[in-house]
């Protein structure tokens, strides 16, 4: 077990310099490789800095990197001009394509017993530990699972085993896992570097994985004051093949990336980058990462001019269509009577964590969806060139505002963070 970089704090910047300094330094620690799998999170995951990351890894190895697998899970593969915008320098023909329902391989099952423990009684099925056939047969004397450290709805704290397991896994087991995540209690898990779905992530490596030469290059990334509109800083890089990394990152980006909000907002809206989000399965983070900080009777809305379709996966997209965000009572009847949600579990796990379970408003405003769409699913729809004019989000501070004498709470991109009000932590 060891921790080969460990270098990060709430005021350190690092440049991209700096960055590929750390990196090649610490590649150098693990000696001679000739057969180099990068797994880096997709286009959602821009800001974590995995772009560059990858690019480094591969002036590194040069023909030494056989493969980079953008570790999608159930998101939609990326097409080739967001390769050569997030991935500049890394040649095309190295990206393979993740399918999670037929390219996995069932590493072990984590038992039924041990998730009828952590779950609370709640849940007593077993848990496959999947991942793709690349990672588990490729031959690889080493891989470089990369990614940000950030607060998470499913796994309370992003990255790490999550990145493998979920993101290379397959369909019952992230199904599993999210449904796990769901019933126990999203508000429980986000923030929490420890909890039952990394339980079952961990059991999972320290029993299936060990065998695997996996290496997690973690990224903690935040806002800077010091940088024009509250750019993004570099704040941390971690490296190391077991949790102590993790953890370390974790730490920090608790102090970089959870806001606590001095009086519970009243009303939230919240920007959703084009080019980093096109769906609700994604965007919904705006309803996750603000919801522990909205008042009874709040509102939030969501400017999403990138947004096209609501699941990633087009199964999935049906499912939500047709039983919408209708709260957990009504999603845990659903899968009791349905046979296609009973099958989706990370479906109807995400049709709990985006309802505001009938305590706040959530007001949709998509570029490329219907009011019939939205309200369709259970949100209330705002035309987004009304809101965009009203909410600039050009104009907009992150953070409280006055906008025609109205105070709102702006989020400039609700995937950088974590925000709560102390009476719901």
């Amino acid at each position: 077990m060891s921790l080969y970089c460990s270098v990060g704090s709430p005021d350190t910047d690092i440049s991209p310099e700096q960055l590929k300094q750390l990196l090649h330094e610490t590649l150098a620690k693990l000696g001679p490789r000739n057969a180099v799998l990068a797994v880096p999170p997709d286009q959602s995951r821009e800001h974590s800095q995995a772009g560059p990351l990858t690019r480094f890894i591969y002036e590194y190895y040069g023909d030494k990197l056989k493969a980079v697998l953008p570790a999608i899970g159930t998101h939609t593969p990326m097409r080739p001009d967001q390769l050569a915008h997030m991935f500049a320098g890394v040649p095309l023909e190295l990206f393979r394509v993740h399918n999670w329902r037929t390219d996995i391989e069932t590493l072990g099952e984590v038992p039924a017993s041990f998730i009828h423990e952590v779950s609370e009684g709640k849940l007593d099925y077993p848990w496959p530990a999947q991942v793709n056939k690349l990672v588990s047969q490729g031959g690889f004397d080493l891989i470089l699972s990369i990614g940000q450290v950030v607060p998470h709805e499913v796994i309370g704290m992003a990255n790490y085993t999550k990145n493998i397991v979920v993101g290379t896994g397959g369909r019952e087991g992230i199904n599993r896992s999210h449904y796990l995540g769901a019933v126990y209690g999203m508000e429980r898990i986000m923030g929490r570097a420890e909890n039952p779905v990394r339980s079952v992530f961990n059991y999972a490596a320290d029993h299936f994985l060990r065998h695997l030469p996996i290496i997690y290059v973690h990224t903690v990334v935040g806002r800077s004051p010091r940088r024009p509109n509250g750019g993004l800083a570099v704040r941390g890089l971690y490296v190391g093949d077991d949790t102590e990394c993790f953890l370390r990152a974790a730490e920090l980006s608790l102090k970089v990336n959870f806001e606590i909000v001095e009086e519970q907002i009243q009303k939230a809206v919240v920007y959703l980058e084009p080019s980093e989000f096109h769906s609700t399965w994604i965007g919904n983070k705006a309803v996750y990462r603000t919801r522990m900080a909205l008042a009874d009777g709040a509102e939030l809305i969501i400017l999403a001019p990138g947004v096209h379709e609501f699941g990633e996966d087009k199964g999935i997209d049906a499912i939500i269509r047709k039983y919408g965000y209708r709260g957990t009572p009504a999603t845990l009847q659903f899968v009791n009577d349905n046979p296609d949600l009973a099958k989706e579990l990370g479906a109807a796990a995400h049709l709990i964590h985006a309802s505001s379970e009938g305590r706040f408003k959530i007001t949709w405003c998509p570029g490329h969806l219907t009011r019939e769409e939205i309200e369709g699913v259970g949100y209330a729809y705002g035309d987004l060139k009304t809101m965009l004019a009203r909410y600039d989000p050009h104009k907009l501070a992150n953070g409280y505002n006055t906008v025609d004498g109205e105070k709102i709470f702006f989020i400039a991109n609700p995937a950088l963070g974590l925000w709560a009000h102390r009476s719901r932590l």
